[in-house]
């Protein structure tokens, strides 16, 4: 049977993104036999059912679930407001959704999906959900980014990929916002209760990209995957910065391997992270008004 698991995020609320599959699922069922009270997302209502019986079955003693598109700011405002009825308060929120496509795809709102996907939408709905943050003691936003990061450019003058879009670089654009977005939120919340870090899953064996999958992924993953860390492995360093007690007061880092890395340089410059809060803010309306 082995060894049961440690019980310490017993009274505490977290709400996973994307918790369907992968990263965000093996996430949700690690925090749930650590005792949380365990809230998941996910696209597809029937999927996200399934999903939140096998996490009450792995020993989640509450488990909420959400069911919104996110590529839609009205879902995302929709998926704010059920959550805030049914969660009073939410001591972690785990940004995990996101996703990879090779083509240009345009969601409802008339942005480029990546963009929309693996940046706005953490960014709006943590603002929407600061309010359940800030009734906690010590609460945490914890968003997945990812090491490709390090290989992005925010092309303020091309956000969209309307005039040269790339799937490799539309995905490290967003994921170097993630980390940018990450700091600047620690910046701001500095002198709260609510911390905000930032950390690389690693190279996870995953239906990641699948759906509309490049050249070199669908060459090259086959041929790795076997090298590939499991969706487990890929939720520790989400679960270690979402519970480590160590990290009840570190804010505006980078993690990797369950341990702090330096992000790239780009993700350091202040006056483009301010320049980005400014652009999705404009590009959500001004609903991010914290």
């Amino acid at each position: 049977m082995g060894k049961p698991p440690s019980t310490p995020m017993i009274g505490r609320t977290v709400l996973v993104t994307g918790a369907t599959s992968g990263i965000g699922k093996a996430t949700a069922l690690q925090l749930a036999r650590m005792g949380a009270h365990v809230a998941i997302t996910g696209r597809d209502s029937e999927r996200t059912a399934v999903v939140a019986t096998e996490i009450r079955a792995a020993g989640g003693t509450r488990v909420d679930a959400f069911v919104a598109d996110m590529s839609s700011q009205v879902e995302v405002r929709r998926l704010a407001g059920a959550i805030r009825a049914v969660l009073p308060r939410i001591d972690v929120l785990v940004n995990n959704v996101g996703g990879y496509w090779n083509t240009r795809h345009v969601t409802v709102d008339g942005l480029e999906r990546t963009f929309a996907v693996n940046h706005l939408a953490p960014f709006l709905l943590t603002h929407l959900l600061l309010d359940r943050l800030k009734e906690g003691p010590a609460s945490r936003v914890v968003t997945v980014s990812s090491n490709a990061q390090a290989m992005g450019r925010i092309d303020f003058d091309d956000l969209q990929g309307e005039r040269d879009y790339s799937g490799a670089r539309a995905y490290n654009q967003s994921k170097l916002a993630n980390v940018m977005f990450t700091y600047e939120l620690a910046r701001m919340l500095e002198g709260t209760t609510i911390t905000a870090n930032a950390l690389h899953p690693g190279v996870v064996s995953t239906s990641f990209g699948a759906e509309d999958p490049g050249r070199a992924q669908r060459l090259l993953v086959p041929l790795i995957r076997p090298f590939m860390k499991s969706p487990a492995q890929g939720a520790e360093t989400s679960t270690y910065v979402a519970t480590h007690p160590g990290l009840e007061h570190v804010s505006g880092c980078f993690f990797a391997n369950s341990r702090p890395k330096r992000s790239s340089q780009r993700s350091t410059d202040r006056a483009a992270a301010a320049r980005l809060w400014q652009a999705s803010c404009d590009l959500i309306a001004g609903t991010a008004a914290a």
